[in-house]
């Protein structure tokens, strides 16, 4: 089937995305592009929306709103499956965060756009959480410690203030601060790290949060996860070099590290905090794969 599927979440982007959704279709239309539309209602909705069209046949689809849309269309096609057919994934991106093609692009809607309408796509590696109650796929990272605690916050009270409300989540959060001991291993490590973290993230993209560039060094198409771990450094450390956070310098700090893995495996006694394409839920983590090449995107 040689038309696209598309997506659209009207509450993302605090309501910008039901305003501009039509006229951005409609531009799509005009220039030859067969396009069929539904909106999603609520949180999860569509997750099966994309599972629903990808049984009817549809294997082009487009998300219209932010990460959290493309986030639920992938892991309806790709989650609770044994096989995928090859399917292609574009943006119209009208959401608050949109942070997936920064790695792309200045101007990720510019060349998304121009990608549609040229049908030119890439391949891009995917992420696979497998957690006790199944599986949870991400294209751009999860993150678990003072990431999970500023998204949770910010989706909860600032996100309607886009990059600003994240800010507000980053400041409350330090206030609040808190460094934890996630166990795990990656690849063949014999021995499980239990170090105390202010955060670590696992990276498929380079940015989070619309802007922070909190691992400079990841590549969402070469096979690997950018593992991301920031030690226990306090408060006024912390404020001192937030800014950092924002040009990927904070890499290079002394209680900073990084390293390009495949496969994670976590040592947890119950479930916790974890934010996967700048959502935040709370599962039982067990391992985390990369999945190579396994969408198209329109980039």
């Amino acid at each position: 089937m040689n038309r696209f599927f598309a997506i659209v979440n009207p509450a993302a982007g605090g309501g910008r995305s039901a305003k501009l959704a039509g006229s951005a279709l409609a531009r799509l239309r005009e220039k030859g592009l067969q396009v069929d539309v539904i909106a999603s209602t609520d949180p999860g909705h569509a997750v099966q929306l994309a599972r629903e069209a990808y049984d009817q046949g549809y294997r082009r689809f487009l998300a219209v709103g932010g990460d959290g849309t493309a986030h639920e269309i992938l892991n309806g096609v790709f989650a609770l499956r044994t096989a995928v057919q090859r399917i292609a994934l574009g943006f119209l991106p009208l959401g608050t965060g949109n942070s997936f093609l920064r790695d792309f692009a200045e101007d990720g809607a510019a060349a998304s756009m121009q990608a549609l309408l040229e049908g030119r796509t890439r391949t891009v590696d995917l992420l696979r959480l497998t957690h006790a109650a199944g599986e949870i796929y991400s294209f751009n990272l999860l993150s678990v410690g003072f990431t999970a605690d500023v998204a949770a916050l910010t989706n909860r009270m600032f996100k309607p203030f886009g990059d600003l409300g994240y800010l507000l989540g980053v400041f409350v959060r330090v206030v609040q601060l808190r460094r934890r001991s996630l166990a795990l291993r990656c690849d063949d490590d014999a021995e499980w790290d239990e170090r105390r973290s202010l955060f670590l993230t696992f990276n498929n993209s380079k940015y989070t949060g619309g802007t922070m560039l909190i691992a400079p060094h990841a590549d969402p198409t070469d096979g690997l996860i950018e593992f991301v771990r920031w030690g226990p450094i306090g408060r006024l450390g912390l404020l001192r070099t937030l800014p950092r956070l924002y040009d990927g310098s904070h890499i290079r700090h002394p209680l900073a590290s990084r390293r390009a893995v495949r496969h994670v495996e976590f040592k947890v006694a119950a479930p916790v905090d974890i934010m996967i394409d700048g959502e935040v839920v709370t599962l039982e983590c067990r391992a985390l794969d990369i999945v190579p090449a396994a969408v198209d995107i329109y980039i």
